[in-house]
């Protein structure tokens, strides 16, 4: 396999990355047999330690946690710069909150919430480090929502912490970015078809 039909493939991760996510938290939080609520309760709390829902929840955090980082090829390939790193970045901390599911023990909880605020910060400020790149390559209005999705996402993850609506906030911020990254994936088969010719 040659590595545009590579990159043309790899770019996929950032489909199936949040589509699996967002579909495991969506269908787990609707089947669960435990009191959970959406709007107060983290995503992480349908992967803990004695969750009905635990297996569907690790296995869309592992689906994300592999796609990502297989994207960021892609991503590297098309814009270069810096925000394949943090796409890289943001799978392999989702696959260490997937590693430290949450009522283990105290030191898998602390481990689980350092894991998991990696993952935030690094998911949003992907749009912010691609925004150069995709300037300079005509996708200025691309980059401009992805700009704007960042300042959503960071300041809905900061007021999760603070409000009892924390579930709702941490959906909303993680959401906004995975459908940036989804709609990027047009993007990237663009470039890859640019040059190429």
């Amino acid at each position: 396999m040659n590595r545009t039909v590579a990159t043309r493939i790899l770019r996929f991760g950032s489909l199936v990355g949040p589509a699996s996510f967002v579909t495991a938290w969506a269908l787990a939080g609707a089947v669960t047999d435990r009191t959970y609520s959406p709007v107060r309760d983290t995503i992480s709390r349908l992967a803990a330690v004695g969750a009905d829902t635990r297996p569907l929840m690790t296995t869309g955090m592992i689906a994300f946690g592999v796609a990502l980082p297989a994207s960021a090829v892609a991503w590297k390939a098309t814009l270069g710069g810096r925000a394949w790193i943090l796409v890289a970045a943001t799978g392999i901390s989702t696959l260490a909150v997937a590693a430290t599911p949450l009522d283990h023990s105290e030191l898998v909880d602390r481990l689980h919430e350092v894991a998991a605020a990696a993952g935030y910060i690094t998911l949003a400020a992907i749009p912010l480090a691609a925004r150069t790149g995709l300037i300079s390559r005509g996708f200025a209005r691309h980059a401009a929502v992805g700009t704007a999705l960042s300042i959503v996402s960071a300041a809905s993850l900061v007021v999760s912490l603070a409000v009892e609506q924390t579930g709702l906030f941490q959906r909303l911020g993680l959401t906004v970015i995975d459908l940036w990254l989804v709609a990027s994936v047009p993007v990237l088969g663009t470039l890859v078809e640019r040059r190429d010719h």
